[in-house]
């Protein structure tokens, strides 16, 4: 085997990637998901109620809500810019305070209280910022809240945010796309316009010829993963842990890949594979979705022990230490695919001969 003629296959099928839509598709597809997910969840579901404050007379009020530890508070120092933004939604809502707003408060008087709120905010956040302001208020007239409120989270103590859980489903199409689909694609693609005839005609033998499909669905994998886990912020405090475990899954994503390929006689054939095992192959990451569901029927499907440790490190600070068991079963499903391998490139080796 030579490693010359690998990367000769390997840099062709480079050349030709931009001209390749499945390629095209395995890089925009994870950016897309995350940019849908970051404009859903990014604003619909804020952590926290936002509050923009103009304080003209440096207003104990202002102090009271930005050491409050529910609200996101923002001081601004224009009234014009706090109704902008708050009319685009970028503020729950703006709260403007006149320059004897605490004096006259504590003096019993009735000083005028512009509160404008966000026309697409949504209610419970108003419902916050209202009882809010009128307590902080209280407050600082020296009267007490009729009532105190406290929040008990019944949920975990540290809750997941829901943008965080579906992470892993982007992180998963990543793996099929790039990992799977692109070798496998690749594959049918050559036996199809018979290019792979050339190619074993040539002294590239057909494990090269693998190997350099093989090598494009780990480069694509590792690349597309890791991007994609940067732009959701994901990546988790163990960077090299992180890297280390998508190296190690993206070899099993590109063998599997290599599999699939070797069985497709054609496209129509690979495409009804992929739609056909796709159920399968995405089911372990609704599980993160619902963490309620219980896990012991994840860890049945395959593709779990591929994405759990990467879940791991990004949720829970893991380092690679503590997912060498799971690492394991990626590894050990790895090297069962490699005899599935040989016995499917010497069948399509026949087949090419037989024409």
């Amino acid at each position: 085997m030579s490693i010359s003629r690998i990367l000769a296959i390997f840099r062709k099928d480079l050349a030709v990637g931009p001209r390749s839509p499945i390629i095209l598709f395995a890089l925009v597809m994870p950016l897309l998901l995350t940019l849908v997910l970051n404009l859903v969840f990014g604003g619909l579901l804020s952590a926290k109620p936002r509050l923009a404050i103009v304080d003209a007379g440096q207003s104990e009020v202002t102090e009271l809500a930005i050491a409050l530890p529910g609200i996101e508070t923002t001081v601004l120092s224009d009234e014009a810019d706090l109704k902008r933004r708050v009319e685009t939604n970028e503020f729950d809502a703006g709260l403007v305070l006149s320059a004897e707003f605490d004096r006259l408060v504590r003096s019993g008087e009735k000083p005028e209280l512009r509160l404008f709120i966000a026309g697409e905010s949504y209610a419970v956040n108003r419902l916050v910022l209202a009882v809010t302001t009128i307590d902080v208020i209280r407050e600082v007239e020296g009267k007490s809240p009729p009532v105190n409120v406290e929040l008990v989270d019944l949920g975990r103590a540290d809750p997941i945010p829901l943008s965080r859980r579906f992470v892993p489903v982007i992180a998963m199409y990543a793996f099929i796309i790039a990992g799977l689909f692109v070798p496998a694609s690749s594959i049918v693609e050559e036996r199809e316009r018979r290019t792979v005839v050339a190619v074993l005609t040539s002294p590239a033998n057909v494990t090269e010829f693998l190997c350099a499909k093989g090598a494009l669905g780990i480069v694509l994998t590792v690349t597309m993963t890791t991007i994609t886990l940067s732009l959701n912020e994901a990546l988790g405090p163990a960077y090299g842990s992180m890297l280390a475990v998508i190296m190690i899954t993206s070899v099993f994503w590109a063998l599997l890949g290599l599999v699939i390929g070797l069985a497709s006689k054609n496209s129509e054939t690979l495409f009804a594979i992929v739609k056909g095992s796709g159920a399968l192959l995405m089911a372990p990451v609704v599980f993160y979705i619902f963490p309620d569901w219980p896990e012991w029927i994840a860890r049945i499907f395959p593709t779990y022990w591929a994405i759990d440790p990467l879940w791991r490190i990004m949720v829970d600070g893991r380092t690679i230490r503590d997912v060498l068991g799971p690492l394991a079963i990626v590894v050990a499903m790895s090297l069962a695919l490699i005899p599935a391998i040989a016995v499917l490139s010497r069948k399509m080796q026949k087949q090419l001969a037989t024409g």
